[in-house]
């Protein structure tokens, strides 16, 4: 796909949400949902948690939509393709809340080395979103977290876990807004360079 991405449809009508990202191995997302639980019950908060099988760290937001958009999905599955990055290490040591200007606020995970891990995979996918004419989505500053449910409570960052993991692939999401609905399109392995 060359030239820019289509615009996004903004409104009431978006149901369909893209994006690209790393999950948690089956027991490590166990893990985080009852260390969610834990925290949620110490900071008296009332938001619903996310669901084991949907925690996740977003690498790259593609974008609400009403419906899937063909040519957005088609060309981040060519840049995923062309993506190369090894392995690694992660570690969440740390909960609190995101701002937010709605006032739901994100309660996530989040770790003391920031991106330092992820920098390999985050610069390998931007570049070859960019290439393939998504350049548009590739901006801002990247702060892994795992949100763990939201709340009208905020709460000051603090120490919890750690739990990490090895990542050793990526995924591409529709997700069904409002449906609790997480569909995997693709998903990518990552290799020894």
């Amino acid at each position: 796909m060359a030239g820019r991405a289509p615009r996004r449809k903004f409104g009431p009508t978006q149901k369909d949400r893209i994006f690209l990202a790393v999950l948690p191995d089956a027991e490590t997302a166990a893990r985080i949902h009852a260390l969610a639980a834990e925290l949620k019950r110490e900071h008296s908060l009332d938001g619903t948690q996310i669901l084991p099988e949907h925690l996740h760290v977003t690498l790259f937001h593609l974008g609400d939509w009403n419906g899937l958009p063909e040519p957005i999905v088609a060309a981040t599955r060519k840049a995923a393709d062309q993506a190369v990055a090894a392995p690694f290490d992660v570690a969440f040591d740390r909960a609190g809340s995101f701002r937010n200007r709605s006032g739901i606020h994100p309660f996530v995970l989040t770790g003391r080395e920031g991106d330092r891990p992820w920098r390999s995979l985050y610069a390998a996918l931007g570049d070859t979103l960019k290439q393939n004419g998504l350049a548009s989505i590739v901006h801002g500053a990247f702060t892994p977290h795992v949100t763990l449910l939201r709340d009208g409570r905020s709460v000051k960052p603090a120490p919890a876990g750690p739990i990490g993991w090895t990542v050793r692939e990526f995924v591409l999401i529709h997700s069904l807004l409002g449906k609790t609905t997480h569909i995997h399109l693709a998903r990518w392995p990552l290799r020894p360079l």
